[in-house]
């Protein structure tokens, strides 16, 4: 046997409940029922929701905070290059010796960022290992 309740509800709701009650093959009881089921599940579904909420929120400020350091990074790099091109006289052409040490010079460049990149470790970090070599 199930469990009786006594529920009072406003002239509008129990109008509106009346007027589907008196379709063929439904009752009150298992309106309300229904109706009483679907808010329960909806109401755990928005904890969830907010826990979700929550966290989405938190990893967005994160993927904010990496774009902000990524353009500093980029406005950093790009002004570092305007400032090297503009204070470094160009090479002759036909001065072999100076570009082969300029070529040279960027393959170590290059070898250092692989090895820091590989290594994790950062020149910006404040550590010790960063030190270019």
């Amino acid at each position: 046997m199930k469990p009786r309740h006594h529920l009072y509800l406003d002239d509008d709701l129990t109008a509106q409940l009346e007027a589907l009650a008196a379709k063929p093959g439904s009752s009150k009881s298992a309106i309300v029922a229904d109706a009483l089921r679907q808010y329960l599940a909806r109401r755990g579904a928005r904890d969830i929701d907010e826990a979700l909420k929550i966290r989405l929120d938190r990893q967005s400020r994160q993927m904010d905070r990496l774009e902000r350091d990524g353009q500093v990074l980029l406005e950093s790099l790009a002004l570092f290059i305007r400032y090297q091109i503009t204070v470094t006289a160009p090479l002759p052409e036909p001065d072999k010796a100076a570009r082969a040490v300029g070529q040279e010079r960027f393959q170590k460049f290059i070898d250092q960022v692989g090895r820091q990149i590989a290594g994790r470790r950062r020149t910006l970090a404040g550590d010790e290992q960063g030190d270019p070599s």
